[in-house]
């Protein structure tokens, strides 16, 4: 790569950025070769940018409830400066104002795109792979919250990728299922986009200075719980290294797919198709009518195919089966699921990878008259990140983060770095200026909590969340 001169979130936390605390260097093209074609970004301070580059083909028309496909070649430079429109999911009439998910304006069915942030000059840099948070029907991955600039500047690759969402990225029915035949996926393409999109980082992490063998997939909420999923996917085996599971450890038993479809044919029967609806009538409604009815909506999860979704990663978790790699998981001070982490931490890696348990604490000063129970959900990304000045739940929509709120955004930040960093084998990890992070065993039983500055403490102290209003709070894992 040559350098030429020339996740259900708050509106608030996720919003592009409009906020700098010195005015930006004029950024250069930087050009990278990918299997594609070439792409041409922008390079600033020593970071490199690529954003809009396709990762699949767009899943329109015969491709809508397909598994991705490969994008087409291109001959010329492509640009690869601006965001691409965001997946189908409903937004707020006005055009301006951001939904629940970050995302307000124009959303198109071809929507299948990722950003790289790359360290200028990298060479085998380790890759994060980001899937956003939003209950699984909003949500972009352009937004300022994943903002990967202060990653690059310390070794790390980011990709934050769009996949489909609600219905589009998650929906069974009889005729979709015939029509993929004995060989065919079916029902969970949110999921398909994910491994389409690892699959990508494999072919072309090197052209941006990566490591394809050192691959970290990462996600919050919605995108936490397709972690989760991935860690029992076949197709995705190999393909990344290592886990990171922010506020997302939801585990249950597998839809089975005949239960599914039923699912899918009463959905599509509330569009106003007929029970025996055929693939072409589901196709021929549009994004906007199934992203914005209520039976549509939010999708109904990725069933148990047989061939994609061979099995519940909790089966395989309790079976001892699930893709084994090191994995970071946590939850907020402010929001339940630490029960859940820690059941996860305990069972996932236990071959010898190993889990780091946490628990997200720091009350930043300018939010506590909202935060009164804690850090909520989603509160850890622009600490996670350190991306405190391009999240607008930072700096940039309430100018009141300070210092200190940037330094603890640094120590976590670089947390995150040392764990994309560290070797699959490692069973500890030092960050923050010192921290010692070990893996997490139920005989040890040790979490990192992050305040201002990270300390260890003993999980089973750990709430499972904050009291419920007018009560005593919840208890100790256990």
């Amino acid at each position: 790569m040559k350098t030429y001169a020339s996740g259900l979130l708050l509106a608030a936390l996720l919003a592009a950025p409009a906020f700098a605390q010195t005015p930006a260097a004029k950024p250069a093209a930087v050009k990278a070769t990918i299997d594609s074609g070439m792409l041409v970004g922008e390079s600033a301070d020593g970071v490199n940018i690529f954003r809009g580059v396709p990762f699949a083909k767009a899943p329109v028309g015969e491709l809508r409830w397909k598994a991705p496909q490969k994008p087409d070649k291109w001959s010329y430079e492509r640009a690869a400066v601006a965001n691409e429109a965001p997946c189908p999911q409903p937004v707020n009439l006005d055009g301006k104002t951001a939904n629940g998910g970050g995302v307000a304006g124009v959303q198109s069915e071809d929507c299948l795109y990722l950003s790289v942030y790359a360290p200028a000059n990298a060479s085998k840099a380790p890759v994060v792979v980001w899937l956003y948070g939003g209950a699984s029907y909003l949500g972009a991955g352009h937004l300022g919250s994943y903002n990967g600039t202060s990653n690059a500047r310390q070794g790390v690759i980011t990709v934050p990728i769009n996949y489909r969402l609600g219905s589009l990225g998650a929906f069974s029915h009889p005729a979709l299922t015939k029509e993929a035949g004995a060989k065919g996926w079916t029902g969970g393409y949110a999921l398909m986009d994910a491994v389409a999109a690892l699959e990508w980082v494999k072919r072309n992490a090197a052209a941006f200075g990566g490591d394809p063998d050192n691959v970290t997939i990462a996600g919050q909420s919605a995108g936490a719980a397709m972690v989760v999923n991935l860690l029992s996917i076949p197709a995705a085996k190999g393909l990344y290294h290592k886990a990171v599971v922010e506020s997302g450890a939801l585990l249950g038993p597998g839809t089975a797919l005949a239960d599914a479809e039923k699912k899918g044919v009463e959905a599509a029967k509330a569009l106003g198709l007929p029970e025996t609806a055929t693939a072409a009538q589901l196709r021929s409604v549009s994004a906007q009518t199934i992203v914005t009815n209520a039976a549509t909506q939010r999708g109904a999860g990725a069933p148990v195919d047989g061939k994609f979704k061979t099995t519940a990663t909790q089966d395989a978790l309790n079976a001892g089966t699930e893709i084994d790699v090191p994995v970071m998981i946590g939850s907020n001070s402010g929001e339940g699921g630490f029960n859940g982490a820690r059941t996860i931490a305990n069972k996932a890696g236990d071959t010898g990878a190993g889990a780091r348990l946490y628990n997200f604490a720091y009350d930043p000063e300018f939010r506590k008259a909202d935060w009164k129970n804690g850090a909520i959900h989603s509160a850890e990304i622009m600490f996670a990140f350190d991306s405190v000045d391009t999240s607008s739940w930072g700096a940039s929509a309430s100018g009141k983060a300070d210092a200190k709120d940037r330094a603890v955004a640094k120590r976590v930040n670089s947390c995150w770095v040392a764990f994309y960093k560290m070797d699959p084998k490692a069973k500890s990890l030092t960050c923050a200026d010192g921290f010692s992070w070990p893996a997490y065993t139920d005989a040890d039983d040790s979490a990192a909590q992050f305040g201002e500055t990270p300390k260890l403490v003993k999980s089973k102290t750990i709430p499972n969340g904050p009291p419920p209003a007018g009560g005593a709070a919840s208890g100790p894992a256990n």
